[in-house]
């Protein structure tokens, strides 16, 4: 399984302000999806959720995960959180991960 770090080494992570434990992508294109990011070396899961206003796509990492959120503009958000920040998220966005 990936991990944070091997994430983190693939682009410039800066701290989301106020949401400890969660980092967002800058200096990419906005049009970069999660499957450019990743490759194929992990499961992502979609999930359209009523208390989001973009669909987010979901990727569990070894010790937290990415949540990268599609707007109907085309452009990406990606977000790389610890186990922590990546836990209380997926509750936040009340998502139930599948194995």
């Amino acid at each position: 399984m990936m991990t944070f770090d091997e994430v983190a080494k693939r682009g410039d992570w800066r701290p989301i302000y106020g949401c400890p434990g969660r980092f967002v992508l800058r200096g990419v294109s906005s049009h970069t999806d999660i499957f450019e990011l990743l490759g194929s070396e992990i499961e992502v899961q979609k999930f359209d959720r009523s208390n989001a206003k973009d669909t987010a796509f979901v990727a569990r990492l070894d010790d937290g995960g990415l949540i990268s959120y599609s707007r109907p503009d085309g452009t990406w958000v990606h977000t790389l959180c610890t186990r922590d920040g990546f836990d209380r998220k997926i509750r936040q966005l009340e998502i139930i991960m599948f194995e």
